[in-house]
């Protein structure tokens, strides 16, 4: 039996494993332990330490001196987050066929490394490896038949920016070929916060996209990640917009592009709309009159009027829609308070 656990394991292609940290003590060890618990053996795991200012840094080293496989990367001066995911994607071993992410409030189920990389070797057109996660609760990251574990890149791309369900998940749910991510131009031209989505639409025009059906990976939501603010601001909104704006000539025809960045902007302005009647505040209207300025297409204050017309009107005929903004407005003083 020795014998033959050393002959899997010398056959294992490498994976380098990085987690990008910044001040978070609070689930950092979990997240290691994830990454100790996993059934694949062959893998090396860089944790890159943003400035921390808790315990984060002796809490990676605790585990650094007791793994030879482990190390730290600490960066010398602070970086905002894509730019430290930029940094922690550029410690992967040269010898490393593969490279997995997980964030310092994610971990991964024991055979997440194992599954991911069996498909990828299975199917040397695959690019990424994506798997069903649970995000707090919930089961997320749906969508391929059951038949299909390999799709066609260029084919979910186009999926997906049609409106077509989004199965890429997060950087922690993805399994990346270290060549792919070596080449990677998204984590350097983009600065928008679902950067790992503008590198899923750069990567697979030229490979395909696995998928194994099966919950691999835990993301949090209920703390102050990044994924709690992008929730909060309703980044995915300005996203949406901007992946069509920004990948659609790649992936869809002339009419198509033409008819889905319509489609975009009208449902964009509308959510503007209600946000507007919603009293957002300052944080939110900055981020999304930003986005939309890098967008090429700058706020334009008449289609925010027609759409809040639209909006007023709709709610004066249905009586429902009052009652529940109005309920909305009476309990939201008392969330903080539960």
């Amino acid at each position: 039996m020795l014998g033959a656990h050393t002959m899997e394991f010398q056959t294992q292609p490498l994976v380098s494993v990085v987690t990008p940290v910044y001040n978070g003590e609070r689930y950092l060890r979990e997240c290691i332990e994830s990454v100790l618990a996993q059934t694949y053996q062959n893998w090396d795991y860089t944790i890159v330490n943003n400035c921390s200012t808790d315990r984060s840094l002796e809490i990676a080293q605790e585990y650094a001196d007791k793994d030879s496989r482990i190390s730290i990367h600490n960066n010398q001066e602070f970086l905002g987050i894509i730019a430290n995911h930029r940094t922690a994607l550029r410690r992967i071993s040269e010898r490393s066929k593969y490279c997995k992410v997980v964030f310092a409030d994610d971990w991964l189920f024991p055979e997440c490394i194992t599954k991911m990389v069996e498909l990828a070797e299975a199917n040397l057109s695959v690019g990424i490896v994506g798997a069903y996660g649970l995000t707090s609760t919930k089961v997320t990251w749906n969508g391929l038949p059951y038949q299909r574990n390999v799709v066609s890149g260029r084919e979910i791309c186009r999926s997906t920016l049609l409106g077509g369900r989004y199965i890429f998940g997060t950087l922690t749910s993805l399994l990346i070929r270290s060549d792919l991510v070596r080449a990677l131009k998204a984590f350097d031209e983009y600065s928008n916060l679902h950067a790992d989505t503008e590198a899923c639409y750069e990567l697979l025009q030229h490979s395909d996209f696995g998928f194994v059906h099966q919950i691999l990976t835990y993301t949090r939501t209920d703390n102050d990640s990044t994924l709690a603010y992008c929730d909060r601001i309703n980044t995915l909104k300005a996203a949406t917009l901007l992946h069509v704006i920004r990948h659609g000539p790649v992936y869809l025809t002339e009419a198509q592009l033409a008819s889905c960045v319509e489609l975009r902007m009208k449902d964009y302005y509308r959510f503007l709309a209600q946000s507007v009647l919603q009293s957002r505040g300052t944080e939110f209207w900055v981020y999304h009159k930003t986005a939309l300025e890098q967008m090429g297409h700058p706020l334009n204050r008449v289609k925010l009027f027609k759409a809040l017309s639209m909006e007023i009107l709709d709610i004066l005929l249905n009586p429902k829609r009052i009652i529940g903004i109005l309920v909305r407005r009476c309990f939201r003083p008392l969330a903080s308070v539960f």
